[in-house]
């Protein structure tokens, strides 16, 4: 019963849509801003359930494959494809609710406002190639190195961006004048990242049959960890104690916010071994939950 439920929580990526709930009230926390409305939480939360699992549809004749999540797709797929109606249909209902109350505030938005709200559909938009090909034939998942920092953006402008967007629609509260949410969402975008390399790990084999050029099968796993990895953690690190000095942090918050990133180093040492599906789910995506509950916890309690 146990490993059921955590198929059907992570496969069905209903984990995906706690973490986009988490990050932003995270980063509301630490920018201290105002909330958004209990509508936009729920169009967060559904929004990445949806979308995330658009890219398991094809598997639905599949239910022999080696891959526990494809096989799981497989099995469920009448369950699937009507949840995905369901919360999709919802997701819309809760969107078309939304843009009617605030309409008007939505079209006296900043022209900075449109283009980040274009950037980011755009770049979703590529990521599964929704683009008719008769356009241009771009998808971004093929991409290789490029897939997990399009995957990071995506993440961070989610947790980063447009709460604040939805805050300027919803309050006229407008924190684009002030430059410390850069640095946050810098720090977010390098720490998903990181990430979505490590979850590139479990696909090596794959991916190197397919001659998808990602960065563990260009460079192998040991140097992608103390190259690309380690780096970029860094760098996150950096963007974090910038935002940190500029919020006025007390030392006990920041070494709080700090603990996500020495821990994701230490699951990163430990990527040299092949490891089950399921340590991938929980334990590496569990890393953005952490990272989101020790933001929380720093600004609440400490």
């Amino acid at each position: 019963m146990g490993l059921k439920l955590l198929r059907f929580i992570f496969f069905g990526n209903y984990f995906i849509g706690l973490l986009a709930v988490v990050l932003t009230i995270e980063s509301t926390l630490q920018l201290q801003v105002p909330f958004n409305s209990l509508s936009y939480y729920a169009l967060i939360f559904l929004a990445p359930i949806v979308y995330y699992t658009y890219a398991y549809m094809g598997a639905a004749n599949n239910i022999n494959s080696p891959n526990p999540r494809t096989a799981w797709y497989a099995k469920h797929r009448v369950f699937v494809r009507w949840s995905q109606r369901l919360l999709g249909l919802t997701c819309l209902t809760v969107f078309l609710y939304m843009l009617r109350r605030d309409y008007l505030a939505i079209l006296q938005l900043p022209v900075i406002y449109w283009l980040v709200v274009a950037v980011l559909l755009g770049v979703a938009i590529l990521y599964y190639g929704l683009v008719p090909v008769f356009f241009f034939n771009l998808n971004l998942r093929n991409t290789g190195w490029l897939k997990p920092f399009v995957i990071g953006f995506v993440w961070a402008a989610t947790a980063n961006l447009l709460p604040l967007i939805l805050l300027k629609i919803e309050s006229g509260y407008n924190m684009m004048e002030y430059p410390f949410w850069i640095f946050l969402f810098v720090k977010n975008w390098m720490f998903c990242t990181v990430n979505a390399i490590m979850f590139d790990m479990k696909d090596y084999a794959i991916d190197s049959n397919t001659q998808l050029k990602t960065f563990v099968v260009r460079i192998g796993i040991k140097k992608t960890i103390f190259y690309v990895l380690i780096p970029l953690l860094i760098l996150g690190m950096v963007s974090l104690l910038t935002f940190a000095g500029m919020m006025h942090f007390l030392p006990g918050r920041t070494a709080f916010n700090l603990l996500p990133f020495l821990l994701t180093i230490m699951v990163a040492y430990s990527m040299n071994k092949r490891k089950q599906i399921f340590y991938y789910l929980i334990v590496i995506d569990g890393l953005i939950l952490v990272k989101a509950l020790c933001g929380i916890i720093a600004m609440q309690f400490i």
